[in-house]
């Protein structure tokens, strides 16, 4: 008898799981190689568009905080550094697991961006992998599967999340997500004792990597319904719910760990009004759903609307209308197509941390990289949609397949050419604007890269018209400040950092930078009294300690000096300026073993062995040790020959010793590792044009590194158009020379170098003369 009711058991269990076709049960049974094959295809067309990335630089939103600027994560895994993960959140994110990615890359590939870029690929990849094997799992549906995998795989909405590199925290997040899913499968369809805790275990990783996926626990519910058929009853619905307690119990926990982290829910004071934010929710949803189809237009950060007027009434009711007749006919098929009533829960409950009711985004009201794992629900049920209503269709097989084909394709290229957006700081930011030319953000960002390229006029423009967005932004304002004081035009820089002071006193940013610029202007006693304000409001302030130890020294108090730097060092141990401005005031009071000892220890802080000696033969070259520092600069070459920074240094190091022929050999070998040095190109460019002996000098050429060093400045360095206009007389072309001339000095006056200036005039002469006598000829 109980041989005979097993395979009646069996019977009852497969009409219980009807919805649930196992994928022995008939469905989709391939060849051996099929699911091999069609694992490297999708690996394929995924690095087909994400491979590129590789090559792409970091981008100046976040990964400085995350990655590049990050000293702790830059020195690699370590004790210390395991529990620094735990207890430091990052950009308002408590998110320990992904943190400790980042140190683990950082000890691998250093600051180089390319490494960093393929751990992101590499996790992606394996997700897309995961979510494909997993759903054939599930529901036997193996070319369905891989449709779904392959849209996730290479949508354009993806670019965000895998091409930044700060969003490790999603690609990272949607590994164990897959992880989760799977070693869950594998749990309802053959049980085993360890398995209830492997699914919790692998669920509190993925909470540490991103709490968004908090809601992992109701999508499995959803999945029990469809495709795994184990809620055929309510009786089943509350026995499910009951062994999901302990994963909602976790969830609950990440959830209060995430809310109780500084800065990451908007305060009241600056939160949009509910209605507001209920009508954003919205039209998000909405605009998630037309981005799917047609992804067109797409760029970071979408502005958030401010004021009722900038959310048209007619576009919320529209999206209320889309978002409920979805619903209806989602609930309303929930028998006859269960797989739409899933996917489109899955995208509503999987979106919801995000969709902004509980506003955690001031800069943005939606982002592409919120839909990466919501979005998997909504192709899902697109998919099961045409495959289930071609039912009937006349050569479906050969139709379906043809679309299949067209769809992946065309996500591909698409995809491909959204993500070439990331190459660079400037790139991105230039398509934002592109899209949406009244981006603060981006207008600021772009303002940024451009000034850290040395453009200084454009970068200048940005923050103006930021400004012109927003008058009172205080990032802008404090930034066009920094621009101009890297200009000179150090008296602009402090009416800039003042007007931030009077929309807000506190900001301890403008009270800082006020501070160096009053001291560049030699008023000490005011720009001490500006870090004195700093540690007021933040007695830890490194940087406030740095700048008050600087101009100490400048004021002849070595002491005080040295007792500032020990703070900033007690508030920012691994700041290497630091140590060395200590070292060079220790190595002044006579103390030079202490001053030794600070210099040695900034070559253990970077993870980079080069860096180590180049940094090290900074410290030397500064204390004017040219012999020891050219030796280290050598070690450096010894290690990775090519090494623009050591070579660009051995150059300067030459040049000191007055030996130009050497100095030239190796600012060229700097400038073919890395040709967009300008301060390179000018040095080299002097020595072309100026050189004693006549063998050395090369006017044409001379021409050429000064003029491309000036438009690298947007023409707004004096000593550059100084050395163009030697290298303009070199060359035989004196009345350019003397324009040229002309044009630096009164760029040298306006930002009252005046030092400068009158070895212009004296310049200016000479071209003008020469000028005169190639005229009479």
């Amino acid at each position: 008898m109980n041989r005979r009711s097993k395979p009646s058991g069996r019977r009852r269990e497969s009409a219980a799981t009807r919805l649930c076709p196992a994928p022995v049960a008939g469905h989709d049974v391939p060849d051996r190689w099929l699911v091999p094959g069609l694992c490297v295809l999708l690996a394929g067309i995924t690095w087909a568009v994400f491979g590129q990335t590789v090559h792409f630089d970091f981008v100046n939103y976040n990964d400085d905080i995350y990655v590049y600027d990050n000293p702790m994560v830059l020195k690699g895994l370590s004790l210390p550094g395991v529990g620094w993960a735990f207890t430091h959140p990052q950009v308002a994110n408590w998110i320990p697991l992904t943190t400790l990615s980042h140190m683990l890359a950082g000890q691998l590939f250093g600051p180089h961006p390319g490494g960093h870029h393929l751990v992101n690929v590499l996790l992606h990849t394996a997700a897309a992998l995961l979510l494909f094997l997993g759903l054939w799992q599930m529901t036997g549906r193996l070319w369905r599967s891989a449709l779904v995998a392959a849209v996730f795989a290479v949508h354009p909405l993806r670019a965000e999340s895998v091409a930044w590199v700060s969003e490790r925290k999603d690609v990272l997040s949607a590994f164990l997500f897959m992880l989760t899913l799977g070693a869950y499968v594998r749990q309802v369809r053959r049980p085993f004792r360890g398995g209830p805790i492997v699914v919790f275990l692998l669920f509190a990783l993925d909470l540490l990597a991103k709490s968004m996926v908090a809601t992992l626990p109701l999508v499995l519910l959803l999945l029990d319904y469809w495709p795994l058929g184990r809620c055929q009853n309510r009786r089943d619905f509350f026995r499910r719910v009951v062994e999901k307690l302990p994963l909602l119990a976790l969830s609950a926990g990440a959830c209060v760990a995430a809310a109780l982290v500084p800065g990451l829910v908007i305060p009241d004071a600056q939160r949009l009004p509910l209605l507001e934010r209920l009508g954003n929710a919205l039209v998000s949803c909405a605009t998630y759903l037309r981005q799917m189809v047609w992804p067109a237009g797409l760029f970071i950060p979408y502005p958030y609307p401010h004021g009722p007027t900038d959310q048209p009434a007619g576009e919320v009711g529209l999206a209320l209308v889309l978002v409920a007749t979805i619903s209806v006919w989602a609930v309303a098929g929930w028998k006859r197509r269960p797989w739409a009533l899933v996917g489109w829960l899955w995208f509503l409950i999987m979106l919801a941390p995000v969709i902004e009711i509980i506003q955690i985004n001031k800069d943005a009201a939606r982002a592409d990289r919120y839909t990466y794992l919501p979005g998997i629900g909504l192709t899902l049920a697109a998919i099961w949609a045409v495959a289930e209503g071609s039912a009937g269709w006349k050569h479906r097989r050969a139709v379906l397949s043809g679309l299949m084909v067209a769809v992946v394709a065309a996500l591909t290229v698409v995809g491909r050419h959204q993500t070439a957006y990331w190459q660079n700081s400037e790139t991105l930011w230039t398509h934002t604007l592109a899209c949406t030319p009244d981006n603060l953000i981006a207008r600021i960002n772009l303002g940024t890269a451009l000034a850290q390229e040395g453009k200084l006029e454009a970068a200048i423009r940005q923050y103006h018209k930021a400004l012109e967005i927003k008058p009172d932004d205080v990032d802008a304002r404090n930034n066009l400040g920094v621009t101009l004081f890297a200009k000179g035009e150090v008296a602009e820089a402090i009416n800039q950092y003042r007007a931030v002071l009077e929309t807000d006193p506190t900001n301890v940013v403008a009270h800082d930078n006020l501070g160096n610029a009053l001291v560049k202007q030699g008023r000490l006693e005011e720009g001490i009294a500006q870090y004195q304000e700093v540690l007021d409001l933040n007695p830890s302030d490194a940087n406030a300690h740095f700048n008050l130890g600087v101009a100490l020294v400048t004021k002849g108090d070595l002491a005080g000096a040295i007792t500032q730097y020990r703070l900033a060092l007690e508030s920012a141990p691994e700041q290497a300026e630091t140590l060395n401005n200590l070292g060079l005031a220790l190595l002044r009071t006579g103390d030079a073993d202490g001053a030794m000892a600070c210099f040695t220890q900034t070559t253990v802080m970077s993870p980079d062995p080069p860096a180590r000696w180049y940094n090290l033969g900074n410290h030397l070259l500064q204390q004017g040790q040219l012999d020891e520092a050219m030796a280290c600069y050598r070690e450096a070459l010894q290690i990775r020959p090519g090494y623009a920074g050591a070579c660009a240094q051995l150059g300067t190091v030459y040049f000191q010793k007055g030996d130009m022929k050497p100095a030239i050999d190796f600012w060229q070998q700097a400038l073919a590792a890395d040709p967009n040095q300008w301060e390179v190109q000018n040095n080299l460019a002097w020595v072309l044009a100026t050189a004693r002996d006549p063998a050395l000098r090369d006017g044409a050429k001379a021409v050429a590194l000064a003029g491309q060093a000036a438009q690298t400045t947007d023409g707004g360095n004096p000593m550059i158009l100084r050395t163009l206009a030697a290298a303009y007389a070199a060359a035989g072309r004196p009345s350019e020379a003397a324009d040229t001339a002309r044009k630096a000095a009164a760029l040298a006056l306006a930002q009252t170098n005046r030092a400068l200036a009158e070895n212009l005039r004296q310049e200016l002469q000479f071209y003008e003369t020469n000028a005169r006598a190639q005229g009479s000829r």
